[in-house]
């Protein structure tokens, strides 16, 4: 296994707009390994995979310790680097969040503007106050900065390139502007962010179109959990209604 710092090197090298780092969100050991298995550079977990398979809601729902255990197990049955969506830092000081990341063996992480407490996206310059506080606290771990406007509503793509390279400037190393909704929108906050982009493949989107776009990170979140779901449902049906249980 490379150690920790080669991993962060080497996840951070991955993400090369144009030629983007793709990414089928992983929950668990089982579906690490397949992807892993199929040759992926690197793996990132799905906090809202990982917080329904443990029976709890989404948004921070389930307890830090629980998925970051789910984590841990999945970094050691790979050998490729593994970045963990630490949703909004679980209500710890970033100092201690980085801390117990780095004691997993995370090569980097997700970090959202939610606050899910107070509801809706913390303001610009105390997010970008944390990702500071987060870079100060660990030099080589990948800080994915997600940006949230797209969840409530129809935000300008200044108003989130805004944020983006408020956040790069902080020491963000990607940003994610989750659930931009559009390939429109996405070549403009690819052109205005300075930086590596993180995008949401939508359905309708695909890969190669978005490449030519110029985003460097493609996630899916909890699709992929959702269509190994929906494989079951489907055979369970057929074990019910009697017919060839492997033939969908």
């Amino acid at each position: 296994m490379l150690m920790p710092n080669a991993q962060t090197a080497l996840l951070r090298d991955l993400h090369k707009p144009g030629a983007p780092l793709l990414l089928p969100n992983v929950w668990d050991v089982g579906s690490a390994t397949i992807v892993a298995d199929a040759g992926y550079p690197a793996l990132a977990t799905a906090s809202a995979s990982i917080s329904a398979m443990l029976g709890y809601d989404d948004h921070e729902g389930a307890p830090i310790g629980e998925m970051l255990d789910i984590a841990a197990k999945i970094i050691r049955a790979v050998n490729v680097p593994v970045t963990v969506d630490a949703e909004a830092g679980y209500g710890l000081h970033p100092e201690e969040l980085v801390q117990r990341l780095t004691a997993i063996g995370a090569a980097g992480f997700n970090y959202e503007e939610t606050d899910h407490k107070a509801g809706g996206p913390r303001d610009v310059d105390t997010q970008a106050s944390l990702i500071a506080a987060l870079r100060a606290a660990n030099s080589d771990l990948v800080i994915n900065a997600r940006i949230d406007l797209y969840l409530t509503g129809s935000p300008s793509v200044e108003e989130v390139a805004e944020r983006g390279r408020r956040y790069l400037e902080a020491g963000a190393d990607c940003i994610f502007p989750i659930l931009a909704p559009s390939e429109e929108v996405i070549a403009e906050l690819a052109k205005a962010i300075p930086g590596p982009i993180n995008v949401t493949c939508l359905p309708g989107m695909t890969v190669g179109r978005l490449a030519t776009l110029g985003v460097a990170r493609v996630s899916f979140g909890p699709m992929t959990y959702l269509t190994a779901l929906e494989a079951l449902k489907s055979m369970a049906r057929r074990i019910q209604a009697d017919e060839d249980p492997y033939n969908a």
